[in-house]
């Protein structure tokens, strides 16, 4: 078992940290707002500290969960952030989806300090973070890997190191690429399937058995046909995925024209007000009474 702190306790992070803490490892926990890291306490028992500085000390693997690349960078490398105290040999595990640079940024400063990093984005979504069951795409050396993944098992039930530090990131692109995709022709599909007048629950079961079959379909099809869309993953946090993408795909030259073009559609759901949707709100800017 490993003492641990946890830093961000968002939509993912707080049940994270809660895997973490009933399989038995000493869990401390910050939290920008500090009342949710009193409530985190409250559910799970555990600590809290004030700052991420305070929260790393002495620990063996500090986690990390936030929201974009200057979230990361005031919690990790800030005035009172969480590199100030990390011991030696410790390692910290950056859960945040935030640039390949960043990463690789913050892996060198691990390195001149003396402790390792790890970039592990996820995905899986609240839901995958609640049952356990995320997938960790994980960037950084094989010795420090080895040291962490046994722990970061605590609520994954894929973890895989895929190249040096910032090839978590990278893949996580790709991860959030196909989804765009995968998102934009569903939505194509029910509607459709609703102007021909289809059975569309008739229909999703018949096709999702066979080729166009995708975790998307099986998941979100419900919610498109209902409407209900204020669950998930949010539109706002997509886009900030996808400028990432966008981004890197500009500076290595990688085409990503699809992508692209859905994220100008998830602009338009924004206009709409539903910046806080879930992804799969794309039906609505293809139904919506013009």
């Amino acid at each position: 078992m490993a003492k641990v702190a946890f830093l961000g306790l968002g939509v993912m992070g707080y049940p994270m940290a809660g895997h973490l803490i009933r399989k038995g490892h000493e869990v401390t926990v910050y939290n920008r707002t500090t009342a949710k890291a009193e409530k985190w306490v409250e559910d799970h028992g555990g600590s809290f500290a004030r700052t991420p500085e305070e929260a790393a000390s002495g620990q063996e693997i500090v986690f990390c969960c936030v929201g974009n690349d200057n979230d990361l960078r005031e919690v990790a490398a800030g005035p009172a952030g969480a590199f100030r105290a990390i011991g030696k040999d410790a390692v910290f595990v950056d859960h945040t989806t935030a640039s390949a640079n960043v990463a690789r940024e913050l892996d060198e400063a691990a390195a001149k300090a003396g402790f390792g990093f790890v970039d592990a984005p996820v995905s899986g979504g609240q839901a995958g973070a609640q049952n356990g069951v995320l997938t960790v795409m994980c960037g950084g050396r094989e010795e420090i890997f080895q040291r962490v993944e046994p722990v970061i098992r605590s609520y994954a039930r894929a973890c895989r190191l895929l190249g040096p530090a910032g090839s978590g990131q990278l893949a996580k692109m790709m991860n959030q690429i196909c989804i765009a995709g995968l998102v934009q022709g569903l939505s194509e599909a029910v509607a459709f399937g609703q102007r021909a007048g289809l059975d569309i629950e008739a229909v999703i079961d018949v096709i999702s058995k066979g080729a166009a079959g995708s975790w998307q379909m099986e998941n979100r099809y419900k919610a498109m046909i209902q409407g209900k869309y204020d669950f998930g993953f949010a539109v706002d946090w997509m886009r900030k995925d996808l400028s990432i993408c966008l981004d890197e795909a500009r500076r290595n030259g990688a085409q990503l024209p699809v992508t692209a073009l859905v994220d100008q559609f998830y602009a338009e759901v924004q206009r709409m007000g539903g910046g806080r949707w879930d992804t799969s709100s794309l039906l609505a800017r293809l139904t919506q009474t013009k």
